[in-house]
């Protein structure tokens, strides 16, 4: 079928001379269905409509090989079309509401952007990377769009690069990886196999089944556990954001040969997988640089490990929780414990998104808390085609090497990807630069390598990581503890609670009982002002996510009329006569 083309006009915005095409193709031969959303849709359309859409679509480059026809490459895109339900759902809702169905079509038609230069800049791997990235800006319609913006990039009528957007409704980078690997075997002639994962509307219905809806039970218990008992930020410290405040963080690219030969190296001594040594090795360095006890990181790609959603063309963006108790006396220990926490984690994957979000609100306001996706860990290395055009990036020889690369806005405090585990290690990693220098983040990377070294060549006491690494942990001063599993700044409390209280006087007392962990007791001075503890607790939960680091509610909160005459002393308000006491807490932790 010949693709309908649209009228020539002239590009202005490009680095070269550029005339734009748009070609719409029609496509037909799919089933059309309907049926309720999957659990990683709805967890996506959630973030879809509240998030920005420059934040939250994906993107990637795809190149072309040379020869390649426009019809070729638009004949290839019409085939995925029809061969992958979800390229052909969309998300009908009424204004206003969220979606609660997916809708597939079983024909319709899609447009493609063709770009023709008279020749590409000479980084053209990364020009094509920028019109992939600039399609992400504009939120998707999900009841009629569809969900790719395809950008043909040509010099002279012939076909380079398929830049493209995706809606996260219907993809993620998993997802993206298995289409373009399939792209590139369309275009080389050959037969796609059978499909052999689900497509979403059968997906649903597995996650809805009884055995489905236990498992999403299962889940949420196991994520309740972590966010009652785990550290609510990793990265608690003086110089630290909340998650509520994004931060703009460029990407540092780590090549390296020695790191691909360390990780085998230490992989073959421990006789673990090389995805766990790296996995523990990213935990204990976390952890390390942030001064905790354990590890709470996001691991997103988790929940393909079953073979019915492996090579599925839909978004299953779900995180999989990992809580690692760094606690060991060896590295090697803590590869061992790494293997059953990460099966734990993948195990505990799936889960109803709206009800995980009521939990967390539930546990926010009875632990007097705000839990941070502070880190997250996309270890895709294992995916079928590189990610985001990094084949073409790549330089195999580079025995180790650094580079930075362009911003981006991060609503999380540590983000890596990992791309490549061999011949070399390539890892991407965006660090909030409140935290990170860019000697430290460099630091940090370098220091990963520099641990997997030592693993390889032998077993690695913990408390050895600041010599083995150069890494060093946070610094927090005076004054900090760990109360609830957490680190915590009584003085930042003070502020927090004052300031959620209209600027009533504040005192917080620090109680440490013998062998227990220490508590925390606020001291209100009302005066006139009619308070309850429950409402202190609640205008300072409130606050939490927009706060300083080191924010945790008080276990008991004291009401007195009036504030002592040496305010600075905790015995002169413990004399007071307390008008009223009490927790915010509904549940104690």
């Amino acid at each position: 079928m010949t693709p309908a083309v649209g009228k020539d006009t002239m590009h202005p915005n490009l680095p070269h001379p550029t005339t734009t095409t748009t070609v719409t193709v029609v496509f037909a031969g799919g089933d059309e269905r309907r049926g309720p959303l999957t659990m990683g849709q709805a967890n996506m359309i959630r973030c879809i409509l509240r998030d920005d859409p420059t934040h939250i679509n994906i993107h990637d480059v795809w190149p072309v090989p040379e020869g390649t026809t426009v019809v070729a490459v638009t004949d290839a895109l019409r085939a995925l079309a029809v061969r992958h339900e979800g390229l052909r759902t969309t998300f009908p809702h009424p204004a206003g509401s969220a979606p609660v169905d997916q809708v597939v079509a079983a024909e319709g038609t899609f447009t493609v952007t063709v770009l023709d230069h008279t020749e590409l800049p000479g980084d053209a791997a990364g020009y094509a990377e920028s019109v992939a990235r600039a399609a992400r800006s504009g939120r998707f319609a999900l009841d009629r769009e569809f969900p790719l913006r395809i950008t043909l990039l040509t010099v002279a009528g012939q076909p380079v690069y398929v830049a493209l957007a995706f809606s996260h409704a219907v993809a993620d980078g998993s997802a993206m990886a298995i289409l373009r690997e399939e792209f590139a075997e369309l275009l080389a002639g050959k037969e796609l196999p059978g499909l052999a994962s689900l497509p979403p509307v059968d997906l649903a219905a597995v996650e809805a089944s009884p055995a489905g809806l236990r498992k999403s039970e299962a889940s949420l218990r196991y994520w309740e556990q972590i966010l009652r008992t785990g550290p609510q930020e990793m990265f608690a410290e003086p110089r630290g954001r909340r998650p509520g405040t994004d931060e703009e963080a460029r990407q540092l690219t780590l090549r390296s040969r020695r790191g691909g030969r360390a990780l085998a190296g230490a992989a073959r001594r421990t006789g673990h997988p090389e995805a766990t040594v790296l996995m523990a090795a990213w935990c204990s360095l976390v952890a390390h640089r942030a001064g905790q006890d354990s590890c709470v990181t996001a691991v997103p790609s988790a929940n393909r490990f079953h073979a019915r959603v492996a090579r599925s063309v839909t978004t299953t963006s779900q995180d999989a929780l990992l809580h690692l108790d760094v606690r060991v006396p060896t590295f090697d220990a803590l590869v061992a414990r790494t293997w059953g926490a990460v099966l734990n984690a993948y195990r505990h994957s799936q889960f109803d998104s709206v009800r995980l979000w009521e939990m967390i609100d539930r546990v926010t306001a009875e632990r007097g808390s705000h839990f941070g996706r502070d880190v997250v860990f996309n270890d895709v290395s294992a995916l079928p085609a590189p990610l985001l055009g990094t084949d073409a990036q790549d330089r195999d020889d580079a025995e180790q090497e650094l580079a930075w690369g362009p911003p981006q806005t991060l609503p999380t405090r540590m983000l890596a990807f990992t791309y490549r585990t061999a011949p070399q290690l390539h890892i991407s990693l965006w660090a909030a630069p409140s935290l990170f220098t860019p000697e430290e983040a460099e630091g940090f990377l370098a220091g990963l390598v520099l641990l997997l070294e030592a693993a390889a060549s032998g077993d690695v006491p913990m408390e050895a990581l600041a010599e083995v690494t150069g890494v060093r942990p946070a610094e927090r001063g005076t004054g900090w503890l760990r109360v609830d599993g957490c680190w915590v700044s009584p003085d930042a409390v003070r502020e927090a609670l004052g300031r959620a209280v209209g600027g009533l006087p504040v005192r917080v007392q620090v109680t440490e009982a013998s062998g227990a962990e220490p508590h925390l007791t606020a001291y209100i001075a009302c005066g006139e002002t009619p308070l309850t503890p429950a409402e202190a607790h609640r205008a300072l939960t409130a606050r939490i996510p927009s706060a300083g680091s080191g924010v945790l509610a008080p276990h008991r909160y004291v009401l007195v009329e009036n504030p002592p005459t040496e305010p600075d002393r905790s015995d002169a308000w413990r004399r007071l006569e307390i008008i009223e006491e009490g927790t915010g807490r509904s549940r104690q932790v």
